[in-house]
């Protein structure tokens, strides 16, 4: 085989390696999706990488031990259950493989409906009758063992409304999940820290880009609020 063949062989190998690698990282992503449809805690828990970190609602989960503090049962379910919605549409991917094929990055906007049936008499009372929420996932994704699993999970809650009343009508709370108010261990399912707290909903909200600019190259500068 001659020299150019053989880099041509090489360069196409890797790209199929990456092609391969951007399907297990969508996979991932839906996976988590399908299983928060159906509460199904354990199968999350078990997509995260052991030394990862979850940042949610204001509140950074660090390790698996952190990652079931957070996927606990806190909502009071723990599994699927009649009656109870949560349906998570994930969109809109954009991934980044690393160059040596260890780490990748990935932006996913998520969409869901979620609510209870009025027939359910025993659902949670945090739970809205019916809900919708809008949202932006910015992960960070590792091959641990020669699989692709998260590394950082970022997920950024943009918006928020009741069915009835429509977004033109969100609350400046949460309808679901609020922010923890105590650290762990003071609070038994608690984050290990505070991060920043995030805007929301009618106040513009700009998830930060792990990506250049797809034609310029350059950074993408998130312009300045207010």
């Amino acid at each position: 085989m001659s020299q150019d063949l053989s880099a041509r062989v090489a360069m196409l190998e890797a790209e199929v390696g990456r092609i391969a690698d951007l399907q297990a990282i969508r996979k991932l992503q839906h996976a988590y999706g399908y299983f928060m449809d159906k509460c199904m805690f354990p199968e999350i828990v078990d997509l995260f990488a052991e030394d990862c970190e979850l940042r949610f609602m204001g509140g950074i989960y660090r390790g698996k031990v952190g990652a079931r503090r957070l996927y606990g049962g806190a909502s009071g379910l723990g599994g699927p259950a009649d009656g109870m919605l949560f349906e998570h549409l994930i969109v809109q991917d954009i991934i980044d493989i690393s160059s040596d094929r260890s780490t990748a990055q990935g932006r996913f906007r998520t969409f869901m409906q979620g609510g209870v049936h009025n027939s359910k008499t025993d659902a949670p009372p945090t739970i809205p009758p019916q809900f919708l929420e809008g949202g932006v996932y910015e992960n960070t994704y590792i091959r641990e063992d020669g699989v692709w699993k998260f590394k950082i999970f970022d997920y950024t809650v943009v918006w928020q409304a009741d069915f009835s009343q429509g977004w033109a009508n969100s609350p400046d709370e949460s309808l679901m999940v609020s922010s923890p108010p105590d650290l762990y261990p003071k609070n038994p399912r608690g984050p290990d820290a505070f991060g920043a707290p995030s805007r929301r909903w009618p106040k513009a909200v700009v998830v930060p880009f792990h990506y250049v600019h797809p034609v310029t190259g350059k950074e993408i500068v998130v312009p300045e609020i207010g």
